[in-house]
Parts: structure tokens; sequence; C-alpha cells
């Protein structure tokens, strides 16, 4: 998502670095289940911030 877009997001890393991540280090079904909660916490009631995949 993010080569398409400008640079709006809340989070660093950036979602789609964040799902990458998750599923370099946890597989595909723990990695998109990690990403898929992080996009759920992609709002406007969210400050973002660091948030590194655990």
């Amino acid at each position: 998502i993010s080569p398409l877009l400008p640079p709006m997001c809340r989070f660093e890393p950036t979602c789609s670095m964040y799902m990458t991540q998750a599923i370099e280090k946890y597989g595909v079904g723990r990695g998109v289940w990690l990403g898929v909660r992080r996009l759920s916490r992609c709002h406007v009631f969210n400050p973002g911030g660091w948030d590194p995949v655990p």
C-alpha cells in the first residue's frame, strides 16, 4: 500500500512493513493475523507512533 500513496501512515513501521516483518518472523498465518490486527488499530482515535512487531 505504501508505495502507491503519499506518506500518511500514523504508525512506524508502516502497516505494509509491519505485516511483511510479521510474516517473516511468524509465518503466513500468524503474520497476517498480526497485520490485520494492526490495520484495525489505524483510525483517527489512535495516535499511532512506534509499534514494532512483538
